[in-house]
């Protein structure tokens, strides 16, 4: 998203107006996006209309960004997940950039973070097992450009994995 829609996007949201019935509908939207308007509209207590103009407006609003099917990565051959953290050589916006959209076409890579501390981002890469992983690191990741330092960390167990994010509006 570029940056002009974005700070479009936050203005039109900061100054929203959001109500219980809003918040409600966003909770169960999270836990279940599948549910019909019908659905949703009993649990929140509206009409089917008038429960989609509120869910078409937190859309147009963008407090919905989007609704996907999560996969069972282990179905899909995707089990194994690895945190990653890495360190560039240079912190220049050139190097940010570069390493940004080589990140970008990463196989498996669900997030790109920068972050603050030891290093400089943290990614979040999903393969089928250590092999593969391995033949990723050896083929993708060891020729990231400006990269200084890669550290691995593989995922042993899933404590808490959600989507659900906390209202705070």
């Amino acid at each position: 998203m570029d940056a002009i829609k974005k700070r479009n996007m936050n203005a039109a949201v900061e100054g929203a107006e959001v109500d219980r019935t809003d918040r409600a509908i966003l909770r169960l939207l999270q836990r279940d996006a599948s549910l019909s308007n019908v659905a949703l509209a009993a649990k929140v207590h509206l009409s089917p209309p008038a429960c989609l103009r509120r869910v078409e407006r937190l859309k147009r609003l963008g407090f919905i960004d989007g609704v996907v099917a999560r996969l069972n990565p282990q179905a899909v051959g995707a089990g194994m997940l690895v945190m990653i953290g890495v360190v560039l050589d240079r912190s220049t916006p050139e190097s940010f950039s570069a390493f940004e959209k080589a990140a970008a076409k990463i196989s498996g890579c669900m997030e790109c973070h920068v972050v603050t501390g030891e290093f400089d981002y943290f990614m979040l890469i999903r393969t089928r097992d250590s092999e593969s992983f391995n033949r990723l690191h050896a083929e993708q990741l060891l020729y990231l450009p400006g990269v200084r330092q890669v550290r691995s960390f593989m995922v042993l167990r899933n404590v808490l994995s959600t989507t659900e994010l906390p209202l705070a509006i």
